[in-house]
């Protein structure tokens, strides 16, 4: 086999894996924007009942609707929000006819006071959720301050006395003060497909682009040894 023909069989076929791997980037990019779009579906769906026993991954994000009273303490989360700062998630246990679960109210600004709960007859709104927000690298809760990193839903129900159920509230029937709610969206599922699939293609002409003068120099250099 010549050289020039073997460079030719390795800029072509560097550049088709490169290809093939951004159109595959592009196939999930089809499959992941199918998944949200049935979350986001899911999401703005009918409230149903609280399932007895509901599943992390079959109910994740269904709509619910539960009646209770605020019960215990109420544990805050650090976040942060865009045009507002840092401030606080706000997670209290309620007592239904049933059993006792988690709501998370909603968000106040860092300096805000502490939300009183009202001790009145309570429904809410919401969608399941189990956050994966912990890791390795997630601080221990600052029990002595009131202060959580991540909203870790067995966690916090063992703190409360709950059941590892969370529901985030989109509406409350009571005055809930300063709190905003947060409700549940797809911004935070990840969906990087496209860039990946532009840097493959980037790449795949890049690397034809340099084999091509390769191949040249190569050629003009055997072009003046003659």
């Amino acid at each position: 086999m010549s050289r020039a023909l073997f460079l030719i069989i390795i800029g072509l076929g560097g550049a088709a894996i490169l290809v093939s791997l951004g159109i595959w980037q592009m196939q999930r990019l089809a499959w992941k924007q199918g998944v949200i779009a049935d979350i986001e579906a899911r999401i703005v769906a009918a409230p149903v009942v609280l399932p007895q026993n509901p599943d992390p991954e079959a109910d994740a994000y269904l709509p619910v609707s539960v009646s209770g009273r605020f019960v215990g303490e109420t544990k805050r989360v650090l976040v942060s929000q865009k045009t507002i700062g840092a401030g606080y998630r706000l997670i209290t246990g309620m007592e239904t006819d049933q059993e006792r679960i988690l709501i998370d109210r909603g968000f106040v600004p860092i300096d805000a006071d502490l939300a009183i709960v009202t001790e009145e007859l309570v429904s809410v709104t919401g969608n399941l959720q189990w956050p994966q927000e912990t890791d390795s690298f997630t601080p221990a809760p600052d029990l002595e301050n009131n202060i959580w990193f991540a909203r870790d839903v067995p966690a916090l129900a063992e703190a409360l006395q709950t059941r590892p159920i969370l529901i985030v509230a989109r509406d409350l029937s009571a005055d809930d003060g300063a709190v905003t709610p947060l409700p549940v969206d797809t911004s935070r599922i990840p969906n990087d497909h496209l860039q990946y699939a532009i840097t493959w293609f980037s790449l795949a002409a890049i690397w034809l682009a340099m084999s091509f003068l390769f191949f040249l120099r190569r050629r003009r250099g055997q072009s003046a040894e003659s």
